[in-house]
């Protein structure tokens, strides 16, 4: 544990898991150093026969539905979130920097887990979150312990006053503003049933209410409480929105793209390294698998999310303009990837890029590819997440060679 794994294949030795890093290293782990420390990831070396041979970057990506979920948090009445996590402090701080945690706790044992809720539970009523047996302690010692018990252990599911037995944290969301709305309507049958009760009992005792009726009236008003306290069952329909399956479906069906094209967007940042190391004929080769991939498959994915998504979107949304600006990204896209065919063509035509198309090409490549990332994280974080029960959320680590 810690170390990694290694085997004998095909008669060599090949290792991958952590390493340390010989003085006279290639050139190229510099680079494997640089890009991991910048996109928070873990490095999983390769060793075959005890030389170096490659690099794994491991990624946990952030769940997609994490910052619309954490807003619904604060709005249900959590006015302090805190992240404890196990996690190095370099990909903790950035997570706690795009959802906007008030603290984030990096490198925790279980006891410093503990201590953290304990501080926190002094000046508030507090809620702990958590789903691996090392949330267990933190859990029983928070005001109220939530465990993830879809694939949770069963330590903090035991240990937890509430179990959500979906993966989705969105679902204590949902629990609060069920909670609250249940209570708001208690409170709102009780005080209706006892005022009309008091009227009735006021009626009855200045002798204009007799004592049948006053029986019957008690019994409608009893009855009439009841009803309005069976709102609660329905939940809130100002919150639900009108999907229809069809709808859903192709929710579905475009989410699972995007985890594809996800994956691909890292040919970008190759041909725009390639670009600036000056290796011009490799970095030409790679940008023809660019122009393949924008044009075969980016590109019509785009075209037919403006085609067939956002019209169906438009009914339950209230109207087009809540997909426009997407709309409106999907029109840069396609402008940037022309820029960069224009580039091809040329330099097919040329037998070779020339070095006046390095400076532009490489503003177009990043450009595209920053562009890409944010595009994809607010479609999935504002359209994706509303599909019901699909847990559309990357679980496993993302490894990128």
């Amino acid at each position: 544990a810690g170390t990694g794994a290694a085997a004998t294949v095909d008669g060599r030795r090949v290792t991958v898991g952590s390493l340390t890093l010989p003085a006279d290293a290639p050139g190229w782990v510099r680079a494997v150093l640089s890009r991991a420390a910048l996109d928070g990831a873990v490095v999983a070396w390769v060793t075959v026969d005890g030389d170096l041979a490659g690099a794994l970057l491991l990624v946990d990506p952030l769940r997609r539905d994490a910052a619309r979920t954490l807003r619904r948090l604060r709005s249900a009445g959590l006015n302090r979130l805190v992240m404890l996590t196990g996690d190095r402090h370099e990909p903790a701080e950035e997570i706690g920097s795009v959802l906007g945690l008030d603290e984030v706790y990096a490198e925790q044992t279980p006891a410093d887990k503990v201590n953290g809720v304990r501080t926190e539970r002094e000046s508030a009523v507090t809620v702990m979150v958590g789903d691996g047996v090392n949330d267990a302690p933190a859990l029983a010692a928070a005001t109220v312990g939530v465990a993830m018990g879809a694939r949770g252990s069963t330590a903090s599911s035991e240990a937890a006053d509430i179990v959500l037995t979906t993966d989705r944290l969105d679902r204590l969301a949902d629990a609060m503003e069920i909670a609250r709305r249940s209570r708001r309507i208690a409170v709102q049958s009780a005080t209706v049933g006892m005022g009309l009760s008091l009227v009735a009992m006021g009626f009855a005792a200045f002798g204009y209410l007799p004592p049948a009726m006053g029986a019957l009236l008690q019994e409608g008003i009893d009855v009439a409480v009841i009803v309005n306290a069976l709102r609660a069952l329905r939940g809130d329909r100002a919150r639900e929105l009108d999907l229809s399956d069809e709808t859903e479906t192709m929710l579905l069906r475009f989410s699972a793209e995007h985890d594809v094209l996800r994956d691909e967007l890292s040919i970008l940042r190759e041909a725009a390294q390639l670009l600036a190391t000056g290796d011009l004929v490799a970095a030409h080769t790679a940008l023809r698998r660019v122009d393949t991939f924008l044009f075969d498959t980016l590109l019509p994915h785009e075209r037919a999310e403006d085609s067939e998504l956002y019209p169906a979107l438009a009914a339950p949304l209230g109207s087009r303009e809540a997909t426009a600006t997407m709309s409106r990204m999907h029109a840069e896209i396609d402008r940037l990837s022309r820029r960069l065919r224009t580039h091809l063509e040329q330099a097919d035509a040329a037998g070779g890029l020339r070095a006046d198309q390095c400076d532009d090409l490489l503003a177009g490549l990043y450009g595209l590819y920053a562009l890409l990332r944010l595009h994809f994280v607010q479609e999935e974080e504002n359209y994706f997440t509303l599909a019901p029960e699909g847990d559309l959320s990357p679980e496993a680590p993302q490894q990128r060679m």
